[in-house]
C-alpha cells in the first residue's frame, strides 16, 4: 500500500459541506454545452407540445407564460449557485495565493541563506588563494610551517 501526500486541494475538499459539494455539482453542470443543449431542446419540445400537439387543448398556450415563470425561476436559482461557487472559488484563489506567498518567503530566506554561505566560501578562497602567492613567492616556508 502507498501513501501518497494528501495535497492541499485534497484536504481543502475534505473539509466541504454536502451544500459546497452540490453547488460545484452544479455549477459544473450549468456551466456546460451538454446543459445548453438540453435546455434549448427542452424549450423546443414544449413549444412544439402547446403550439401543435395540443392546439386545442393546451396547458401552456403561445406566449408560453408558464414556460416564462420557470424560466424566471431556474434564472433565479441558478444566479444563487453561481454566486456561491463563485465565492467559494474566490475563498480558493486566496488560500492558493497565502500559500504562494508564504513559500515564496521561506524561499527568500533560504536563497539568503545560501548566498550568506557563499560570500563565506568566496572569503575562504580568496584567503587561500593570498597564501598560495605568498608560499610560491618565499615568503612562508612550508617546511617550516
Amino acid at each position: 500500500m502507498t501513501d501518497h501526500p494528501k495535497t492541499w486541494h485534497d484536504g481543502h475538499k475534505a473539509t466541504l459541506t454536502r451544500g459546497q459539494r452540490a453547488a460545484d455539482i452544479m455549477r459544473n453542470g450549468m456551466g456546460s454545452w451538454p446543459f445548453v443543449g438540453g435546455f434549448i431542446t427542452f424549450m423546443l419540445i414544449w413549444a412544439a407540445i402547446n403550439t401543435w400537439a395540443l392546439a386545442t387543448n393546451s396547458w401552456d398556450p403561445y406566449p408560453y407564460i408558464l414556460l416564462n415563470l420557470l424560466l424566471s425561476m431556474l434564472a433565479g436559482l441558478q444566479g444563487a449557485i453561481l454566486l456561491i461557487a463563485a465565492k467559494r472559488q474566490d475563498a480558493i484563489a486566496a488560500a492558493m495565493a497565502q500559500h504562494d506567498y508564504d513559500t515564496n518567503v521561506k524561499t527568500k530566506e533560504e536563497i539568503e541563506l545560501l548566498m550568506a554561505i557563499n560570500s563565506q566560501q568566496l572569503e575562504i578562497l580568496k584567503e587561500l588563494k593570498e597564501l598560495a602567492t605568498i608560499e610560491r613567492h618565499g615568503v612562508i616556508d612550508p617546511a617550516g610551517i
